[in-house]
């Protein structure tokens, strides 16, 4: 095995020489453990800024074992987690102990998965895919593509696309897309922007769930010191979905009795949230709130919610 190790170094290190210091490694889990575990740490031995992906969907008791002997970001299951309990479930996991070792890369597709979801739930499915992804947690991934809504599998019950790119090239014409208004590019822009100007968006730990009403529409939040950023997502690509939304106050840094202003990153949209708020998103709408910006002085109801015409936005999704 030394003479394996020392060979795979030198590639490594001849494509390091080049500028590359990102490895995604195809199926991990199918060589020994202790390979990578001495490859890798040879590696970020001499350069600590390189960072090895294991694209290794296999039992989560391997998965588990990969990060903790060095790998630095981990696929997960996270393209078949789509029902608000599973997300829930899920990220509960990795938001906790195991988020000491492993660094979960969520990709809401890939050259080998295309999920039913997006299969089936067409535009919607992309968006609310993408706002999960790029909000739940600190590393996200798209395969080319996705941008566009690409959504037509081999056949029937099968996760591979009908024209895989492992055998042929794809030329897109993202100009005429743009154009004609096929593409979600300008959302997925968005949210990174808005990964970047969040910190709390940037870190897996202090995720938080609340508790809206319809089991359709998934609520979270993440703090980083004074930023506090809490999304609401409707789950359900075909359909429009009300919500009261119930927030833990607490867990935003607030007293149960508040009120404060929230502001979408996504729209530039204020209201007035408390304890508990009515929503209304379109089929996979979304919101990112950013908690505490912007002025939510405004007429409102018997119930305190802020009057506020139900615009469409990004993600099809509205408030009130």
């Amino acid at each position: 095995m030394d003479g394996l190790i020392a060979e795979t170094c030198r590639v490594l290190r001849h494509w390091m020489d080049t500028g590359v210091r990102i490895f995604r490694v195809d199926n991990p889990h199918t060589k020994p453990v202790v390979f990578w575990e001495r490859v890798i740490g040879e590696i970020n031995r001499t350069d600590p800024d390189v960072i090895f992906l294991a694209e290794a969907f296999t039992r989560p008791a391997m998965m588990h074992t990969l990060a903790q002997i060095g790998f630095q970001q981990s696929y997960t299951y996270f393209t078949w987690r789509t029902t608000r309990q599973e997300l829930t479930d899920y990220l509960t996991e990795l938001s906790g102990d195991a988020a000491s070792y492993m660094r979960p890369n969520f990709f809401a597709n890939t050259p080998d998965i295309l999920h039913a979801y997006l299969q089936h739930g067409g535009r919607p499915a992309f968006e609310v895919r993408a706002v999960l992804a790029a909000t739940l947690s600190p590393t996200w991934g798209i395969y080319s593509g996705y941008e566009l809504c690409e959504n037509t599998p081999l056949r029937e019950g099968s996760e591979e696309y009908l024209d895989s790119e492992k055998y042929q090239l794809r030329p897109r014409d993202w100009d005429a897309a743009e154009r004609e208004g096929r593409t979600i590019a300008p959302l997925i822009t968005r949210l990174n922007a808005i990964r970047r100007e969040n910190p709390a968006l940037r870190q897996l730990r202090d995720l938080h769930f609340h508790h809206p009403d319809q089991e359709a529409v998934i609520a979270y939040s993440k703090r980083k010191g004074s930023n506090t950023v809490l999304v609401v997502a409707n789950l359900d690509p075909h359909h429009t979905q009300e919500a009261t939304v119930s927030l833990d106050m607490p867990q935003l840094g607030l007293d149960w009795h508040e009120s404060v202003p929230v502001r979408d990153a996504l729209t530039g949209e204020v209201y007035q949230w408390g304890r508990a708020n009515y929503v209304r998103l379109g089929p996979g709408g979304a919101h990112v709130l950013v908690v505490g910006e912007g002025s939510g002085d405004g007429p409102s109801d018997e119930h305190g919610r802020v009057l506020r015409p139900s615009t469409p936005r990004i993600g099809g999704s509205a408030t009130t």
